[in-house]
């Protein structure tokens, strides 16, 4: 049975103060899984004159991320149907170049060698920022959320059924995974995967070897999403719960949870400053924590768009985009190289 961790303030936690939760494809199945409601970002109220520069684009954002290898930001629009792409300016400048895809998107991540990768309901578009917006697909069985390249140059894909499948290079799906609720995001860590399930609010390792489920642990109240940094955290925004969730793996570790008021949402991290951001979606803020010392440290937070539902770190331009999930533009606030 999964039950939830022990709620702690700002602290670090071992291993022995978390109750670590096994899982097994066999013998479970999604319907039998005592699940919540996957939590939402929060409706906006009219904010403050947003930092920085705002560009109008006339359409909802949905999804940020940026592509270091092109020096690209990629923005997901229109309920996920339409993606831009742009080389974003430090004044927010830049025009968007519209990329065809071939569904509505679950979500899109940035993967190595200047990809894209766009889950849908039985594929997961690829595309290739490097050759200037070229896709190509992979085919799944099942409502796509998530996909994440594996080492071994697999793709990992989960499912809204609460399957993850391993697809090798040439298509075939060589591993079917069972057990989760959802997979609504998944990370890999230092060879490690771990799986997101927003509608039981957890946290869970894959063992690839035995193509079973690892160790678990509860993620707050309501987590909605998730990054890793190049120390090998996964960084998980609880929106339900107020609370920002620092884990680690091998083995699978809470290490902070620390309160963050108004709705923490979207979430990125900057590499150059070891700094990780998160919008506030009930107040349009957007917070800089130092997460480095164990103690989420806040350095800077500043007036958002509208509905700041999303948000990506530019490297090149050195700045944090923000975007509006209502259509108040796009939000480019110059930063400091740290």
């Amino acid at each position: 049975m999964r039950v939830p961790a022990p709620r702690i303030t700002a602290c670090t936690i071992g291993a022995a103060a978390l109750l670590l939760l096994t899982g097994c494809s066999s013998e479970k199945n999604a319907d039998d899984l005592k699940t919540i409601e996957p939590a939402t970002a929060a409706v906006s109220p009219a904010g403050a004159t947003p930092t920085g520069a705002v560009q109008n684009l006339g359409r909802p954002i949905d999804a940020i991320t940026f592509d270091p290898t092109s020096n690209t930001t990629a923005l997901l629009t229109d309920g996920n149907s339409k993606l831009f792409t742009l080389n974003a300016t430090p004044d927010g400048g830049g025009t968007p170049r519209e990329i065809p895809i071939d569904g509505v998107a679950a979500q899109m991540t940035s993967a190595p060698e200047g990809r894209l990768l766009l889950p849908m309901n039985g594929r997961v578009q690829i595309v290739d920022l490097k050759a200037g917006g070229v896709s190509s697909s992979v085919t799944v069985d099942g409502d796509a959320r998530s996909a994440v390249f594996l080492p071994d140059g697999k793709l990992a894909v989960g499912l809204a059924n609460g399957q993850i499948q391993i697809v090798d290079p040439t298509g075939s799906v060589s591993e079917t995974i069972s057990g989760l609720a959802s997979v609504d995001a998944l990370a890999l860590t230092k060879g490690d995967l771990s799986a997101l399930d927003r509608r039981q609010t957890s946290l869970t390792q894959i063992d690839l070897d035995d193509a079973d489920l690892g160790l678990a642990l509860r993620a707050g109240e309501g987590a909605t999403q998730l990054i890793t940094d190049e120390h090998g955290r996964i960084l998980v925004t609880d929106t339900a719960g107020n609370e920002l969730l620092v884990f680690t793996t091998d083995p699978l570790i809470m290490r902070q949870r620390y309160p963050v008021a108004n709705a923490p949402y979207g979430i990125a991290y900057d590499e150059r400053t070891d700094l990780v951001w998160v919008t506030l979606t009930a107040s349009n803020k957007v917070v800089g924590y130092d997460i480095s010392t164990g103690i989420p440290v806040e350095k800077v937070r500043y007036d958002t768009v509208r509905q700041p539902n999303s948000v990506a770190v530019d490297t090149a331009a050195g700045t944090l985009v923000v975007g509006s999930a209502v259509g108040d533009g796009l939000q480019t606030i110059p930063l400091a190289a740290g």
